[in-house]
């Protein structure tokens, strides 16, 4: 890591964590590392926290691909995120100054809403219904039309987002050397007029997912970026693709992604 000096460190404003902050600011400075309040020059982010407070620090860094995240935790065990635990000083300064430090490639998936706005999730994009009443929406797989749901929503998740939300509603853990979206339902409604898959599918990286909202009242759904709500209204077409922007984090010894599966739920 001796290319990269700048570091950034996102967190929360309490008093607690700035006092935790500033304890690792001494550490950093001390090992010759220039901490830096503006993001944009870092080339090393560091989040404060557990996994919602990285995804937050991919988020508002804006998702770049030229510097490292790191995810340091201030509680409890290790999670996917999260490669340090806060106590674990020795095992940050060895990997800061690791010559040969590998790194792990995180993928990510583009969210466009009616040719319009875009976003990037690093988890998983969701969309719900907003209001007491199903939603309709027609799914493509390219140009195919796959199916029309009726339901509470679907989840559109990454390989390491397979381990979040999706795996809430049964969806498969996908390794994340996979480039590939996970789909999953919410409480679908299947009868003889609509009929759906029923269960979540895997769709490789160069599909394109587009999602149909019937306009029939229910135009403006709730929509999440990871664990960040959106409110749109008047939501007519969401096309879904794997981008080619990936998240780079610390690759560490004894941490891979099925590791870090076993230690999370086994």
């Amino acid at each position: 890591m001796n290319q990269r000096r700048n570091l950034y460190f996102h967190h929360k404003q309490d008093i607690e964590t700035l006092n935790i902050v500033q304890s690792l600011k001494n550490l950093a400075e001390n090992n010759g590392f220039a901490v830096t309040n503006d993001d944009e020059a870092a080339n090393i982010i560091a989040s404060i926290g557990e996994d919602g407070a990285f995804l937050q620090a991919v988020r508002k860094t804006g998702f770049r691909e030229d510097c490292l995240y790191a995810g340091i935790s201030t509680s409890g065990p290790l999670s996917l995120y999260c490669d340090f635990q806060l106590e674990d000083t020795d095992k940050m300064r060895e990997a800061a100054l690791n010559d040969n430090l590998e790194v792990r490639k995180y993928p990510t998936i583009k969210v466009t809403i009616d040719g319009v706005t875009s976003f990037y999730c690093l988890n998983e994009f969701s969309i719900r219904s907003a209001i007491i009443k199903t939603l309709v929406m027609d799914v493509y797989i390219d140009d195919l039309h796959f199916e029309t749901f009726r339901g509470d929503g679907m989840i559109v998740a990454t390989p390491t987002g397979s381990t979040a939300y999706n795996k809430s509603v049964n969806g498969s853990v996908v390794d994340p050397t996979l480039p590939c979206l996970q789909v999953s339902e919410l409480a679908s409604l299947n009868n003889n007029k609509y009929r759906t898959l029923g269960s979540s599918f895997i769709l490789g990286g160069a599909r394109k997912l587009t999602l149909k909202i019937v306009q029939d009242g229910n135009d403006h759904p709730t929509m999440g970026m990871d664990n960040e709500a959106l409110s749109i209204q008047h939501v007519e077409k969401i096309d879904i693709q794997l981008s080619d922007r990936q998240i780079k984090t610390v690759k560490l010894k004894d941490n891979s992604f099925w590791e870090k599966v076993k230690r999370s739920f086994l």
